[in-house]
């Protein structure tokens, strides 16, 4: 192109802009009609009417100010009433397409404006395309830059609420964690969560990252209760649980790893037992934490799910670690030793107990001859020092504790 044309559409255009600018009120109002029509978002929301408003007429100013002045593009700053419009957005939970389709659809009507106008303001057919051109380039390029800067403000102002709602979302925690007095329906807004009812805790945790915690988290909260369940990061590897649980009674967990088996192989899974209301929010967890901690002391390496229930004695009983295996030792004597044959022996011993003295039934259980059974009962009475008929809740317990907890309850060899 002859520089000479170039030039003659530059100069037209500024003219244009010039003559553009001095309607730039009525321009601002008919934009509006024209995203408000296509935007069904905008909707009844005045505030955001008049957001769109004056974001329309500040960006119309500066784009055609800064053309009519020869001002480069890359010094366009995004007008204070665009960048509060994008925040705005954010704040009414609009994604930032939508957010975007303002200034893809502005843009659109600046072009059919300046279309439609150009023949009424420029004789010469040839200078009007120039001109168009013109104007049409530096439009493109002011939207480009002004879309990436209300873009970047859109995020960070979510980043800024989502970041002050985790921040609430943890307070209330906390508070209902430490057992302190909550307004139960504020609460429930800030956690998205319903306190009502009976609560149920769990904490699911993973050795190594690249497990979708927080997603199986989720679906083992939707498996528990009700559907809207409650998941609060624990670090890196760890995340805590709520749900509430459904009325019909109690969950089975043992359709749980066949439903994920996936994400089951795995994270490990600890679930407290149902509580009612806000004081069970607490009670409930405080039972998935306990469980995660005998899980973590029985030192199994597969990932498991467990109840509170299946392991409350155990919590009971190794609530001190002392003194736990102070009590193994006192029920148990030589039979607490942390060998092959010891263990086989307490292995016997506890399923004949479990059984109710039925060398049967017990031999069923640990899949071996009952007459097996009987000699592994009597080695082991040997090894305690008395009968198994003394003290049996005692011995019971020392057996299960054991059975459950391992070496970490044995003496120190």
């Amino acid at each position: 192109m002859d520089p000479r044309e170039s030039a003659d559409g530059a100069v037209a255009g500024r003219g244009v802009a010039a003559s553009l600018l001095g309607d730039v009120s009525s321009l601002a109002d008919d934009m509006l009609h024209y995203l408000v029509d296509r935007i069904p978002e905008v909707g009844g929301d005045a505030e955001l009417r008049g957001l769109t408003l004056g974001s329309c007429s500040s960006n119309l100013e500066a784009v055609l100010s800064m053309f009519r002045h020869g001002i480069d593009v890359a010094a366009a700053e995004a007008p204070v009433t665009a960048l509060e419009h994008a925040r705005a957005m954010a704040a009414r939970g609009h994604s930032v397409d939508v957010m975007l389709r303002f200034y893809r659809l502005g843009h659109e009507y600046f072009t059919e404006k300046l279309a439609d106008s150009l023949v009424n303001w420029i004789d010469d057919p040839a200078v009007a395309l120039r001109t168009f051109a013109e104007l049409e380039r530096f439009g493109f390029r002011y939207i480009d830059r002004i879309s990436s800067l209300v873009a970047a403000e859109y995020v960070a102002e979510l980043d800024r609420r989502q970041n002050q709602a985790r921040a609430d979302r943890d307070d209330v925690v906390r508070a209902l964690l430490a057992g302190e007095r909550v307004d139960s329906a504020r609460a429930e807004r800030v956690l998205s969560h319903r306190l009502t009812g009976r609560q149920i805790g769990f904490v699911c945790w993973v050795k190594d990252r690249g497990v979708d915690l927080e997603g199986f988290a989720k679906h083992v909260g939707r498996h528990l209760g009700d559907g809207h369940p409650l998941v609060v990061a624990d670090g890196p590897l760890a995340v805590w649980g709520w749900s509430s649980a459904r009325d019909e009674g109690a969950v089975s967990l043992a359709r749980l790893a066949a439903e994920f088996p996936g994400p089951s192989e795995h994270v490990h899974l600890a679930v407290g037992s149902p509580h009612p209301g806000a004081a069970g929010f607490r009670a409930t967890h405080l039972e998935a934490v306990r469980t995660r901690r005998v899980v973590e002391l029985s030192g199994r390496g597969a990932p498991s799910i467990t109840e509170f229930g299946d392991v409350a004695l155990v919590d009971a009983v190794a609530r001190d670690l002392d003194t736990a295996r102070s009590f193994v030792a006192a029920q148990l004597g030589d039979l607490a030793r942390d060998g092959a044959k010891e263990r086989g022996e307490r292995a016997a011993l506890l399923a004949v107990l479990d059984a109710q003295g039925s060398l049967t039934a017990a031999a069923r259980t640990l899949g071996i001859h009952k007459n097996t059974v009987l000699q592994r009962v009597r080695r082991a009475e040997e090894r305690r020092g008395r009968p198994a008929t003394v003290k049996v809740a005692e011995l019971h317990a020392a057996l299960v504790v054991c059975g459950v907890l391992g070496a970490s309850v044995l003496p120190e060899a």
